[in-house]
C-alpha cells in the first residue's frame, strides 16, 4: 500500500476530516421513522461517501485502514483471513496492503476481488478448517473478524451474541493462525467480553481494546485486537 492509501498516523481520518454533508430526504412516503433515520445517516456520513469515491465496498474498510495505520497490522507477504468477509471491504484493504494470500469467507456470496480467494460457507462448518487452509497455502498471519449477528434491539442479548460469535472467531483462529499472529474481531461494551479477553491474554503477548475513528460515535462497537501469538501449546 502507497503512502497515499494509508492513514498517516497522525489522526487525520482517511476521508479527509472536517467535511460536513447536509443531505436531507426527499421522499419519505412509506418509508418507517427508523428508515429514514437510516437514510439520513447513511446520506451524511463521510465515510459511506468516501467509500464510494475511493472504490471500497463499504465504510467498514476505513475501520481497517485506521487500525493499520496505528497497529501497522497488514504488510506484504501476509496470508490474511477475513471471517465474515462480506462485502468484502476488509479484504480490499488486505490486497491492497500487498498481502500475498487473501481468503475471505462468508454465508453470502462475495463479487469476485482480484487478488483475493473468496469462499461461501459457514467458517464453523468442521469441513471449513482444511478448505480455508488449502485456499490460504499454509497457516494465517492475521485472522480478521467484522462479524456481527442481526440486532434485537434488547441492549444485553446482542451483546451476548456477538461476543459469542467473537469467540468462535478466536477458536477458529487459534486452529490457523501461525506463530507470532494476529487477531482482530468486533465486539460491543459491555463486559462479558472479559472471558474472552482473558483466553487472548494467554495466547497472545499484546492484547488491546481499540475504537477506530470510522466507528461511529454513538455505537458502543469496539475491537479486540491481538498480536504475537504464542503458537500452539
Amino acid at each position: 500500500m502507497t503512502g497515499k492509501d494509508r492513514s498517516s498516523g497522525s489522526g487525520k481520518s482517511p476521508t479527509g476530516a472536517g467535511r460536513s454533508l447536509t443531505v436531507g430526504l426527499k421522499r419519505t412516503r412509506g418509508r418507517s421513522s427508523a428508515q429514514q433515520r437510516w437514510l439520513l445517516r447513511q446520506l451524511n456520513d463521510p465515510y459511506v461517501q468516501a467509500a464510494k469515491e475511493q472504490g471500497w465496498r463499504s465504510r467498514a474498510a476505513f475501520k481497517l485502514l485506521e487500525l493499520d495505520a496505528r497497529y501497522h497490522l497488514l504488510r506484504p507477504g501476509l496470508a490474511v483471513l477475513d471471517l465474515g468477509a462480506a462485502p468484502g471491504g476488509w479484504c480490499q484493504v488486505a490486497v491492497k496492503a500487498g498481502a500475498t494470500r487473501v481468503v475471505g469467507v462468508d454465508l453470502l456470496a462475495i463479487d469476485p476481488i482480484p487478488g483475493a480467494t473468496l469462499i461461501q460457507g459457514d467458517f464453523t462448518d468442521p469441513a471449513m478448517p482444511a478448505q480455508l487452509a488449502e485456499a490460504l497455502g499454509g497457516p494465517a498471519d492475521l485472522v480478521l473478524s467484522d462479524m456481527a449477528p442481526n440486532t434485537t434491539g434488547h441492549g444485553a442479548t446482542d451483546h451476548l451474541r456477538i461476543i459469542a460469535l467473537a469467540e468462535e472467531a478466536l477458536d477458529f483462529a487459534l486452529t490457523v493462525l501461525a506463530p507470532g499472529g494476529g487477531f482482530v474481531a468486533k465486539v460491543f461494551q459491555g463486559g462479558s467480553e472479559r472471558g474472552m479477553l482473558e483466553r487472548m491474554k494467554r495466547d497472545f503477548a499484546t492484547v488491546r481494546h481499540v475504537k477506530p475513528p470510522a466507528s461511529r460515535k454513538g455505537s458502543s462497537e469496539l475491537y479486540v485486537l491481538a498480536t504475537g501469538f504464542r503458537g500452539k501449546i
